[in-house]
């Protein structure tokens, strides 16, 4: 998978409309949001936590303390001893996990739905009573540095992606990387842990999101009884932090160990809740799908397959971010072929656009493959949650799923053209390329200090 269609969790990130009346909204006095969705195809249910502070409320010296407090989330409550949580969720047939991104983190199960209140007994436990010990930050954290090792570090293009990020932005702090700069983790305390902790781990910050074969009333009754009594806390949230105007084309050049060079090219673009235009981040998306919406997409069709270019070539945004993000382009030179090659391919294609706009037959047959994708992920209860709680700690309403295919089968080629005239302009665009080194430079990969979970 091209490392463009990475970026985090885009794929949870796309809502699809369903039935506003399966969808039932309640808030405990605490303050909890819950929100419960029926699906009553199979006898199963997702419950899921989702709590609104990621890598994005970080500062500087701290990077990193979001995603090692998830870890942290497993290793023992006053009530519970390191690794009972998983153990309890597994023998009663469930699975779980949890993830980190820049503008939440979030805890799941998915259980028979018989077995639902076992998992809020032990999520409601660890809202409020972790312990942090000592002994276990110092394992966890070395995890989380052979994971930065072994997912960024030895990685090229993750490590040009990180690199090109900490350059394009240069207030938000989407600058910098969920997983933390390794100095930060090198001097990583408990005591940051724990003044996160008892920061953002509140009922008033958090939202509790149940999708399955469940009867709303009696979810929120199980909230009640479980979450109901923890009282709610002051959240003092982040400063506002708003990215400057950039005022001209960034360059920058990575040098190492690769097998093949690497280019990566964004723009900066905004998010769904930053939009001048409601319109917009929907043209946005739709331009992406029309460069990158598969095998029969611009990209594949004239840069790899046609011109022969291109080994790969990407194009990928989500709209659903708390901040305003970046539209992002990336490929692989053919043999043969340049990064500078490959670079004045992709701006063609984009020049194309603007100058030419998408005919309304080629933005349907888009817009239809994007639309049967979204309603093909209604088939898991898991990623029906996923959805709703993007949506809802990113500071959005869960009702834009409604709305989202309406939204996209609306946008035509002159918004298309338009979107990309406005922000697909040199002053906005960051360029990195991996220039490769030897392998044999590349230092020996360890094995994997035991992480378990995926981000």
């Amino acid at each position: 998978m091209r490392r463009s269609i990475w970026i985090l969790l885009l794929f949870w990130c796309s809502p699809v409309a369903f039935a506003a009346s399966q969808v039932h909204e309640f808030q405990l006095d605490n303050g909890m949001k819950v929100i419960v969705k029926e699906d009553h195809r199979a006898p199963i249910v997702t419950s899921q936590v989702w709590y609104k502070v990621g890598s994005s409320y970080e500062h500087r010296g701290i990077t990193g303390v979001s995603h090692v407090l998830e870890h942290m989330m497993f290793k023992g409550t006053e009530k519970y001893a390191p690794g009972e949580f998983s153990r309890i969720i597994a023998a009663n047939g469930g699975r779980e996990n949890a993830f980190t991104g820049r503008d939440y983190t979030a805890y799941f199960q998915t259980l028979s739905k018989d077995r639902l209140e076992v998992a809020f007994e032990m999520e409601a436990d660890r809202m409020r009573n972790l312990v942090l010990l000592p002994e276990e930050f110092a394992k966890e954290v070395e995890v989380v540095k052979e994971e930065r090792r072994l997912r960024t570090e030895d990685k090229p293009t993750s490590l040009t992606y990180e690199q090109f990020n900490a350059v394009a932005f240069r207030s938000s702090p989407y600058r910098n990387p969920v997983i933390g700069w390794m100095n930060d983790l090198d001097n990583m305390t408990v005591d940051d842990l724990r003044t996160w902790y008892r920061r953002w781990y509140a009922p008033n910050n958090a939202t509790l999101v149940v999708v399955g074969d469940v009867d709303a009333k009696a979810v929120l009754a199980l909230a009640k009884k479980h979450f109901g009594a923890f009282k709610p806390e002051k959240i003092n949230g982040s400063k506002p932090s708003k990215e400057p105007p950039q005022l001209g084309e960034i360059r920058l050049k990575v040098h190492a160990p690769a097998r093949q060079p690497y280019l990566l090219m964004g723009y900066k673009v905004p998010a769904l809740g930053t939009a001048a235009q409601a319109w917009e981040p929907y043209a946005l998306e739709m331009l992406a799908a029309v460069l990158d919406g598969g095998s029969s997409a611009r990209f594949a069709r004239n840069l790899v397959r046609g011109q022969e270019i291109a080994v790969s070539a990407g194009a990928s945004y989500g709209a659903f971010t708390r901040l305003p993000s970046l539209l992002l382009l990336d490929g692989s030179p053919a043999e043969g072929e340049t990064i500078a090659d490959l670079e004045a391919a992709l701006l063609a294609e984009l020049e194309r656009i603007k100058t030419e706009p998408v005919t309304r037959q080629e933005l349907e047959r888009i817009q239809t493959q994007v639309v049967a994708s979204k309603v093909y992920e209604q088939d898991s209860v898991f990623y029906q949650a996923m959805q709703i709680g993007v949506l809802e700690t990113i500071g959005l309403d869960w009702r834009l799923n409604d709305e989202y295919v309406d939204r996209l089968k609306a946008v035509t080629p002159e918004q298309v053209q338009a979107v990309a005239k406005k922000y697909l302009v040199k002053d906005q665009l960051t360029v990195a390329e991996l220039v490769p080194l030897s392998m044999a430079m590349a230092a020996p990969v360890k094995a994997a200090a035991g992480g378990r979970h995926g981000h």
